[in-house]
């Protein structure tokens, strides 16, 4: 569920001074006790991610428990972008073979002929189609407004259908950043909770685990978050393409099955 645009900046407004302050705070302190500490742990785990496995593994543990829903966000995200890439093509909208044999058989007034054919076929004007020849079939006395009404009220159905799909990643592009800034307080937690700890010496190793937990989380968050945002921004490009040809060749369809109705008629 969406947060409306206002809410969601206050939410940003409320956030950010605390977790850039902690930040400052934690991080001074780090530095004041020994800096060598904190230069030679953070920066560290960065610099050696690329080294091998294990150094990145480590890195990704280091983000806390909020790195486990990541992780299963980014593999959704990958594989909803393989499965848009496969389904959503124009050709899934009204293939050209459909369309040929769509428009011959309403040449001829063959509507039992093209009912069978259309439902073969998994195009979205061949679905249109077959229940815009289902309801002229019961009811034989329909007018043709009734006829564009039901075409158009299924023709919306499978644009909504379509929108709803994409809509996933842009679920998954909200989401991921905020559960990257839920790892931040946590990470923020950690380094507060550190000046409660009588030992000395081990403060700013503390410290730095909670200032990489936060940082790696928030990360982690983004790269999850801005993948998912350009994919969605993409694919609705490409859903607005298959409704427009959609709608042409439902119309076309229709004005064919209208002129189809007036020769059988006769």
């Amino acid at each position: 569920m969406h947060l409306p645009s206002a809410k969601r900046l206050t939410l940003h407004g409320l956030f950010a001074p605390f977790v850039l302050g902690a930040l400052a705070t934690s991080s001074a302190m780090a530095v004041e006790t020994n800096p060598s500490t904190v230069l030679s742990s953070v920066p560290a785990l960065a610099t050696n991610a690329s080294g091998n496995p294990e150094t990145l593994l480590k890195l990704l543990s280091a983000g806390g428990l909020v790195m486990i829903p990541l992780l299963v966000l980014s593999v959704i995200t990958l594989a909803l972008i393989l499965v848009y890439l496969v389904t959503l093509r124009r050709g899934a909208v009204a293939g050209a073979r459909f369309m040929t044999v769509a428009e011959t058989l309403l040449g001829k007034g063959d509507l039992l002929g093209l009912l069978a054919i259309a439902n073969k076929h998994r195009d979205i004007a061949a679905s249109i189609l077959v229940r815009t020849l289902d309801f002229v079939a019961s009811n034989p006395t329909a007018t043709d407004e009734q006829l564009r009404e039901i075409a158009q009220t299924e023709g919306s159905r499978e644009a909504s259908l379509l929108n709803q799909r994409v809509a996933w990643l842009a679920d998954i592009a909200t989401v991921a950043p905020m559960l990257g800034l839920l790892g931040t307080v946590f990470g923020m937690i950690r380094s507060f909770s550190v000046m409660a700890n009588d030992v000395a010496a081990s403060r700013p190793m503390l410290l730095a685990e909670g200032v990489a937990e936060a940082l790696v989380a928030t990360a982690a968050g983004l790269v999850v978050g801005i993948p998912a945002m350009i994919a969605y921004a993409w694919f609705r490009g490409r859903v607005q393409e298959m409704i427009s040809e959609m709608e042409g060749a439902t119309s076309l369809l229709l004005v064919k099955l209208v002129i189809a109705r007036k020769l059988t008629h006769r």
